[in-house]
């Protein structure tokens, strides 16, 4: 299924039932979502994609009106957000935008599609807006909301934001100190919405948990993946030639994995459609 950032379905009464369930990663800008996210070595659905073009004439307003409040869910598309969250448990496949944060524009379009596991993530700054609606439609595995010390968040935020150049500097020290200074009340609003807010490591293990439940409910008969898409590549899951195929946990590994068995199939790759 193909999903627009501009137009949203609202066809959520679909009786297909899940092939796999999504754990909502949300927390304060720069608290580590992606990092963990990428360590766990499941599917990643990238939330912020769903951000609002800049030319959109239903954006935000900063309260002094200098600009966008880019730190409003109001910024956000969470119809389209929950529409690809659908499609992707429900069909393992979606096609979804790329968001370039610094031209605040959508720049292409990529497939993803799910691997083995019964979870994947879907995380982003608005990850917890959208918790009850998943839960609704019987797709929520877990909602967790990374939360670290406010000081540690800022600073590893601004070098990303400026590394990445997605705004003016001056902007972005001038965001970042603000969004420091609120970073409590971030918290204290995703956890009011659903989310459970923890560290890292018990992060991890929660995902592990999702995974191991979830595992004994997937239906057997899960979607073909399509013939033309190749394997994907190992390198993608930012692991050195040396370590063995991922087991079913997320948790620390032991040195010595076995194999896949040979019945499973290879993960295929992310197709990218330009825009």
């Amino acid at each position: 299924m193909t999903i627009s950032a501009d137009h949203a379905p609202h066809w959520c009464s679909v009786s297909l039932d899940p092939v796999a369930r999504v754990i909502l990663l949300t927390g304060p800008s720069g608290g580590g979502k992606s990092s963990l996210a990428e360590r766990t070595g499941l599917r990643v659905l990238r939330l912020d994609d769903f951000y609002k073009e800049g030319t959109d004439p239903t954006l935000p307003l900063m309260p002094d009106g200098s600009g966008t409040d880019w730190d409003s869910p109001r910024s956000w598309n969470a119809a389209a957000a929950v529409a690809a969250v659908s499609a992707l448990a429900r069909e393992g496949r979606v096609e979804v935008p790329v968001y370039d944060i610094s031209s605040s524009a959508v720049t292409g379009r990529t497939v993803l599609e799910l691997g083995e596991e019964p979870v994947f993530i879907a995380e982003g700054v608005f990850a917890a807006e959208i918790i009850d609606r998943c839960r609704e439609l019987g797709l929520l595995a877990d909602a967790l909301c990374l939360r670290g010390r406010p000081s540690t968040t800022f600073r590893r935020r601004l070098l990303r934001d400026l590394r990445e150049g997605r705004k003016a500097p001056s902007f972005l020290v001038r965001r970042g100190w603000m969004l420091m200074r609120a970073e409590g009340r971030i918290v204290d609003r995703q956890v009011a919405l659903g989310a459970h807010a923890c560290g890292k490591e018990e992060a991890l293990r929660r995902v592990d948990s999702a995974l191991r439940q979830w595992s004994l409910y997937r239906p057997e008969s899960v979607p073909a993946r399509p013939e033309s898409v190749p394997p994907r590549p190992e390198s993608v899951l930012a692991q050195p030639e040396s370590v063995p195929a991922r087991p079913e946990s997320v948790l620390a590994q032991p040195e010595s994995v076995p194999a896949r068995p040979e019945s499973v199939p290879a993960r295929p790759a992310a197709e990218t459609v330009s825009g």
